[in-house]
Parts: C-alpha cells; sequence; structure tokens
C-alpha cells in the first residue's frame, strides 16, 4: 500500500487555495472527522494552503470560523433540502473563486456537486467507511446500499484519497476500488497544547470532583456499537474482583447509555462504572490528565484513533484493542499497550496485567514525547499539504 513517501513538491512554496467540504464546524456530535476538518483549517495556511469551505452545522458557522466556512444548513433542515441548499451554496463559491482543489470529508456533503468535483482537482479525507459503520449501527440494508453507492460515486471522482492508517488505505481498495496508486496515508493529529495541561492528576481529579484516592481507568467513547463499550464492563466485573479500587468512567454519549447502564447494574457494578455523558472540549483534557489508566475498546472500524493520541498527549498510558489504526499510536511506545484481541476475556486479561502491577506502563513523560514526535498538528499538515501539491502536480 502506497503511503506518503518524500516528495519535492514539499519545496514548492506556493499558495495553493483550497475549498473543504466538511460535516461540522464544531465537534459535537460530528465524530474524529470534524476535529480533523477543525485542525486542518488550523494548520494548513501555515504550509501555504489556503482554506475555505462549507460545513452542514451549525447554522451560525460563517460567524464561528470568521468567514472560513460557510454553513448550508440551518437547524431543522431535511435530507433533501440540505442537500439542495449545499449544492447552491457551494457551487456558487466555488465558481466565484475557482479554487486550485476541492478536498471532500463526507460523500454524502459532496455529491450534490458531484458535476465540480469530475472538473476540479479532487482530495477525498477518507474518515471511515459510511456504509460499513452504518450497518454495524443496525442500518437495514437498502440504507447501507445507498450510502455505499453515494461513497463509489465520490470516491470515483478522486485524483488522490487521504487515509488515516494502512487498515483505512485497504478499506478504501478493496471495499471501494480506489487504485492503491493514489491513496495517501496521513495520520491524525492532536493538538498537544491543549491537552499538556498544566494540573496535576489530583488537581484535575478536584475539579472534576472525582476521588483522589481510587485509581481510575477512563474510556472517553460514544456510546454505540462498535466501541466495544458492552465487552469493557463485562470485563471490568473481572477486574472489579480482583482490584476493588478501581473505577470506570465512561465518557461520551450515544443511544446505547441505558443499555450499557443496565449491563452495569446487572454486574452489580453501578457504582463502580460511572456514566460521565457529553464532556466539553474544556473539559475533556482534564478527564485524561485525572486517569491512571485510559482505554479504547473499539471492536470494527477504528481508522485512526484520536483518543487514544489524545490521552497520551495528557501524560496519561492508553491501552487499545488491535483494532484498525489503534495499534499504529501506542506500539511504538509500548507493545503491551495492545490487547491480544476485542474478546472480553482479553480485555480482562490486560487491565488486569496491569493493576497487578505485571505490566511496567510508560511515564507522562514517555506518552508525551511520543506523541510530539509522531502525531502533531504541525506533522499531519505538513503531510497533506504535500499530498495537495502532489495532486496538483500530477495533473500539469
Amino acid at each position: 500500500m502506497t503511503s506518503l513517501k518524500p516528495s519535492t513538491h514539499l519545496a514548492d512554496s506556493r499558495t495553493i487555495t483550497s475549498y473543504q467540504i466538511g460535516i461540522s464546524w464544531t465537534t459535537t456530535g460530528a465524530g474524529g472527522s470534524a476535529r480533523v476538518f477543525l485542525d486542518l483549517a488550523k494548520s494548513l495556511p501555515g504550509q501555504g494552503i489556503q482554506f475555505t469551505g462549507a460545513v452542514a452545522s451549525p447554522a451560525n458557522a460563517s460567524d464561528l470560523s470568521r468567514g472560513v466556512v460557510d454553513s448550508f444548513a440551518p437547524e431543522g433542515t431535511g435530507s433533501i433540502l440540505r442537500l439542495i441548499a449545499g449544492r447552491r451554496v457551494m457551487t456558487a463559491a466555488i465558481d466565484r473563486t475557482h479554487p486550485d482543489l476541492i478536498a471532500s470529508h463526507f460523500a454524502l456533503f459532496a455529491a450534490p456537486i458531484l458535476d465540480r468535483l469530475k472538473r476540479h482537482i479532487h482530495v477525498v479525507h477518507f474518515h471511515g467507511p459510511w456504509a460499513a459503520e452504518s450497518q454495524v449501527e443496525g442500518a437495514g440494508s437498502l440504507s447501507v446500499w445507498g450510502k455505499r453507492a453515494v461513497e463509489r460515486q465520490v470516491y470515483a471522482t478522486a485524483n488522490r484519497v487521504i487515509v488515516l492508517s494502512e487498515a483505512f488505505a485497504k478499506i478504501a481498495h478493496v471495499d471501494y476500488d480506489v487504485p492503491e496508486e493514489i491513496i495517501r496515508i496521513v495520520p491524525g493529529a492532536v493538538d498537544i497544547d491543549r491537552f499538556n495541561i498544566a494540573q496535576t492528576r489530583n488537581e484535575a481529579r478536584g475539579l472534576l470532583g472525582w476521588p483522589p484516592d481510587r485509581r481510575i481507568l477512563v474510556s472517553v467513547r460514544r456510546l454505540v456499537n462498535r466501541m466495544g463499550l458492552d465487552r469493557l464492563i463485562d470485563a471490568f466485573a473481572t477486574i472489579h474482583r480482583q482490584h476493588p479500587d478501581v473505577i470506570l468512567y465512561l465518557v461520551g454519549k450515544g443511544k446505547l447509555r441505558a443499555e450499557l447502564e443496565q449491563k452495569a447494574a446487572s454486574l452489580n457494578l453501578q457504582d463502580r462504572v460511572r456514566f460521565q455523558g457529553f464532556v466539553s472540549d474544556e473539559q475533556l483534557p482534564l478527564v485524561y490528565r485525572a486517569a491512571d489508566l485510559s482505554i479504547v475498546p473499539t471492536t470494527a472500524l477504528e481508522g485512526f484513533g484520536l483518543v487514544a493520541a489524545e490521552s497520551l498527549a495528557a501524560g496519561t498510558p492508553c491501552v487499545v484493542t488491535p483494532v484498525g489504526g489503534l495499534p499504529d499510536i501506542v506500539s511504538g511506545l509500548s507493545k503491551d499497550l495492545v490487547l491480544s484481541s476485542i474478546d472480553k476475556s482479553s480485555i480482562a486479561e490486560g487491565l488486569a496485567q496491569i493493576f497487578s502491577g505485571n505490566i511496567e506502563l510508560p511515564s507522562a513523560e514517555r506518552c508525551l514525547k511520543h506523541v510530539s514526535q509522531n502525531f502533531t498538528l504541525t506533522l499531519m499538515a505538513q503531510r497533506t499539504a504535500a499530498v495537495y501539491r502532489e495532486s496538483l502536480a500530477s495533473h500539469k
């Protein structure tokens, strides 16, 4: 599989104008793609890439972004009307500004301007297989088929496809017939300054109202099927019997909350598994800093696993399942941080080894150094800019 290789185009200092199509200008409810979109908006201009574009929400995106992006879908707009409005807003902007390239971050919102994509240099940011994710969450076969059809049409217009990991490169090629020669791997990134906060672990716990005298395990995840939280709760029943001082905090919201709460209660863990709900961007660094350990127990379709990198940036080790791009984030720090499988028994065994002291966790300093060397915003912006320049150079 083709990864981002050294390129003479990195030396090209000409400013490139890009028009970016995203989901949201906020991270609430939009997943990791929105975080990448916001981080690129902040960091690409420093690499000579002018960033403008459009998002579906929020309605005041233009004000929030100081004119960087426009919103094409006021609150409450239905799906069809939203796509019609998207075409009107995006075609007007593209025809007025004539960007050097169009970069899309979500196939559905790029689909209304398929004709423009075919006539421009188009770079797809592949954040994940929309259809497959929907299938895992219980969508019907017709809905899954329709989503995959939309994705295929949009990806067929791409000059380059940027993926987060080897795992997603394989999905793009095998499931969507994207030619290997146009796929480029650009790992995600974390804003280290945001997560490397001044507060100590106990200070962070005090601000959150968490107990200072317990060992704390945290999982920051949407409460949906593929995140593996049901298996984590099952595994934690074993951990609690062996290490009764450990508390598990589940941070995030989603449709499975009631079901997961019921599972915890059925295992008599209602006082040991604590549901925090949605946590603001401002509080999230405190959550990581307050924990002794974080865990990402995903069972499928994890292209990068930004939460693992965020935890390391806050100085907290993170243990992960061997799914998608998750091992790529932590294995260079310690292979012991990668669980043997997604099974609840493997999760329980891995955590037991850690809480028993049989596995030495990396220090906060080592965690931060690892992220600083591999997953910074500057690195992501440089690599992305190189792909953009390569795309333009190949079509001169």
